[in-house]
């Protein structure tokens, strides 16, 4: 005799959620439920499609069903619907109205590897399955053509009485810079007006379409740019860069309070170049610019510290010829700290997320023949 709806869902109760500290079926994760002649079948809606614990949900699910008496077969399927911190429907139509997260990568000073951290955080996301994109919104020293290797002139389209700009394409992400509409070699002079114009057009003329996580590399301090996008954009949450120095943790720090003022969430502090590990001594870690500065600053400001990215020549030499080391060397020490990071990140969203007031609740459906 096959288990009743009740039974199924009584078994899968005790799986939780890390983040959120509840049950999955608590949480409305389990759709689609249908049990017939001992074959059970239904879909795990996870709060995102790059949610690292993933595996592990399908692992217990499926022993935890399979355990039931009556239970001949069990199809799991792992679906995902990411958690917005905003009510899409409540936005602006002109202000990334497709776009779920808006995750900002920012830091005090330029030169600690902000550009770099922002492009392997996107290729991260995209490679567990999310769809990304990436707005270089360093006006003024635009990095994301040569990163990624692409340097095209965007195509238009037109959309009902609008005419919208078309993302490039790159390694699986949708990608939008100035670089692409500058010669190599042209200066790049704005003034504030010009600014404020230019970040509005990259916000509501670009037809970025549906997007799990939307990465802004902002520009580096906290000037006119900076300030205009984390008051036009509706960013999710924001990412601190620093290295361990003490300059790039006091800039760190102003960074921290320009978010606090217009209430974005920091979503953590990432300590880039942390440290150097020659290849011949695999055992050795060199803390060339000091250590642990973007932790100690993580727990004095009561922010969550992501991790130390250490110190690779490969970064550099792939940055140049287009490759992000994720991709050009992903089982690298690097690579897997930029993982690491996107998993935190996109947790830390997760439970943003579901801590905000819910358009509708999602209710449990079965089918039981």
């Amino acid at each position: 005799m096959s288990p009743s709806p009740e039974q199924v869902l009584d078994a899968l109760r005790p799986i939780m959620d890390p983040d959120l500290g509840r049950s999955i079926v608590e949480l409305g994760f389990i759709k689609e439920l249908r049990i017939k002649d001992g074959h059970v079948s239904f879909a795990i809606e996870l709060t995102t499609p790059a949610c690292p614990v993933k595996a592990e949900f399908e692992r217990s699910a499926r022993e935890r069903v399979a355990a039931l008496e009556g239970v001949s077969q069990v199809d799991v399927t792992m679906t995902a619907n990411t958690r917005a911190r905003r009510d899409l429907s409540a936005q602006s139509a002109a202000v990334l109205p497709e776009v779920r997260n808006v995750i900002a990568v920012a830091s005090g000073k330029g030169g600690v590897g902000k550009s770099t951290t922002a492009i392997n955080l996107a290729l991260a996301l995209q490679g567990s399955g999310a769809r990304t994109g990436v707005l270089d919104a360093d006006v003024y020293g635009p990095s994301l053509p040569l990163l990624l290797g692409v340097n095209e002139r965007p195509k238009t389209m037109t959309k009902g009485e609008q005419k919208k700009i078309l993302p490039l394409e790159a390694h699986g992400l949708r990608v939008m810079s100035m670089g692409f509409f500058l010669n190599r070699d042209s200066p790049v002079i704005w003034r504030g007006p010009m600014v404020h114009g230019l970040i509005r057009q990259f916000l509501s003329d670009v037809e970025w379409g549906a997007l799990d996580y939307l990465v802004l590399d902002l520009p580096p301090g906290t000037g006119d740019a900076a300030l205009t996008l984390t008051q036009q954009a509706p960013i999710s949450g924001a990412i601190i860069v620093t290295t361990a120095n003490d300059l790039s943790l006091m800039d760190a720090r102003r960074g921290l309070a320009m978010f606090e003022k217009v209430e974005v969430p920091v979503l953590g502090i990432v300590e880039n170049m942390a440290y150097f590990t020659p290849p011949d001594l695999p055992d050795r870690r060199y803390w060339i610019f000091g250590r642990g500065g973007g932790r100690r600053v993580a727990d004095e400001l009561n922010v969550n510290f992501l991790g130390e990215v250490p110190i690779d020549p490969r970064v550099a030499e792939g940055g140049d010829k287009g490759l992000a080391i994720i991709e050009e060397a992903p089982d690298s020490a690097v690579a897997l700290a930029f993982r690491a990071i996107s998993d935190q990140v996109v947790r830390r969203l997760a439970v943003l997320a579901e801590r905000a007031p819910k358009v509708a609740d999602a209710n449990i459906t079965w089918v039981a023949k």
